[in-house]
């Protein structure tokens, strides 16, 4: 079963603004692969609240390919994956957003958010931002870079799924009372945590 942790950055508020994804391959228990790729925005506008947090300019993606290119490379990758977020709402109503602005039909693959897992198993800590959890686990990354963010969701997922004692991430639901989210051509189901 793939595994793969996803993160977006966008240009602007609108979520149809992705300028980065950044991508992490989790395979026997370990991330394998890290990915990111620059994506042009269909309407190059950047703000400079969200420059200010990433640092990606409009000159930096200026030969970058659009949504659906960047995509369509990982297209096998994705298919019937598992995908983790960060904040999953976010980064699947942007990718979301990116396919209808562009009218693709959807992936079809099911997704976990990390934050709702953080909570549940780690109810205690101040704050399950992803930063707070890299400092938690013990790892340092450079935030708000979409490749760094992925591994960093990707490595909390698995020290998640250890903490539960099982063997995949994908067993993690289960044990926490999580409905995995779920694209599919026709539209989605978000991802929920039944409340304690």
């Amino acid at each position: 079963m793939k595994t793969i942790a996803i993160d977006f950055e966008t240009a602007n508020e609108q979520r149809a603004s992705a300028c980065s994804v950044g991508l992490a391959w989790i395979e026997d228990g370990r991330v394998v692969r890290v990915e990111e790729r620059l994506i042009r925005p269909k309407t190059m506008r950047f703000s400079s609240f969200n420059i200010a947090i990433h640092g990606i300019r409009p000159d930096h993606v200026e030969d970058a390919g659009e949504f659906p290119e960047v995509m369509d490379e990982f297209a096998d990758d994705f298919r019937n994956a598992t995908m983790i977020a960060h904040n999953a709402a976010f980064d699947f109503s942007v990718w979301r957003a990116c396919l209808d602005q562009y009218r693709q039909s959807y992936p079809e693959l099911h997704y976990l958010c990390s934050v709702k897992m953080a909570q549940k198993v780690w109810p205690d800590l101040g704050s399950h931002k992803l930063d707070v959890l890299a400092a938690h686990l013990g790892l340092t990354f450079a935030h708000h870079n979409a490749a760094e963010d992925a591994a960093v969701c990707a490595q909390a997922a698995l020290s998640i799924a250890r903490s539960l004692k099982v063997e995949r991430v994908q067993d993690v639901p289960a044990r926490i009372g999580m409905k995995a989210g779920r694209l599919f051509a026709g539209g989605y189901e978000a991802c929920t945590c039944r409340k304690a």
